[in-house]
């Protein structure tokens, strides 16, 4: 199982209102962010989530505290998709499933980089914590389509990773995640025994 990532652990479990703050924050943060990039300011975050700076600051006392959960947010949801898809699909309908997850986090990390660059310090912390959360994420299903025979053993779920960042990579035009979608495809039927 996927560990779940959590920036800024609680030491008690926070009041369902500072929940639904915090998830408004990380939302309104990702777009602005999207827009502006590293110019993103922390008031104009407060103001679009409708917060006062207070709460924002209260949450996320770093303009980096924030930007770092934003990504870690877009990579806990490859998490929960894992487990998700686990738990309801049989082994090679839940990677091919996650797979497409993948091409929506490849997306997002994208849109968030020049922001993420611009950290204290570069974005190697963060990182370095999430490209283990993905690692674990992808091993655990290809593991599960292994033992069902649905892939070969020898198959390495993070080729399959690196063949669909490379989509997103190769070429500057916007459908590459079209493209990538339909590569999942050729993946998995190239990985079968």
């Amino acid at each position: 199982m996927v560990k779940k990532l959590t920036p800024n652990t609680p030491t008690r479990k926070p009041r369902v209102d500072a929940q639904r703050n915090r998830a408004r924050i990380l939302e309104v943060a990702k777009q602005v962010f999207t827009r502006r990039g590293s110019e993103a300011s922390m008031d104009e975050i407060a103001k679009r989530a409708k917060i006062g700076p207070g709460t924002l600051y209260r949450h996320f006392p770093t303009r980096d505290d924030l930007l770092a959960a934003v990504y870690i947010t877009e990579v806990e949801k490859l998490a929960e998709a894992q487990r998700k898809f686990s738990a309801e699909l049989p082994p090679i309908e839940a990677l091919r499933a996650w797979l497409l997850v993948f091409i929506g986090y490849i997306a997002a990390k994208k849109i968030i980089a020049p922001a993420l660059n611009a950290m204290a310090g570069g974005p190697s912390r963060v990182f370095e914590q999430t490209n283990r959360v993905m690692e674990e994420a992808a091993k655990a299903l290809a593991n599960r389509a292994v033992a069902s025979k649905d892939i070969r053993p020898d198959v390495d779920p993070m080729d399959m990773l690196r063949a669909i960042y490379g989509i997103s990579s190769a070429g500057s035009t916007d459908d590459w995640p079209t493209k990538a979608r339909l590569f999942v495809d050729i993946l998995i039927r190239g990985s079968r025994p």
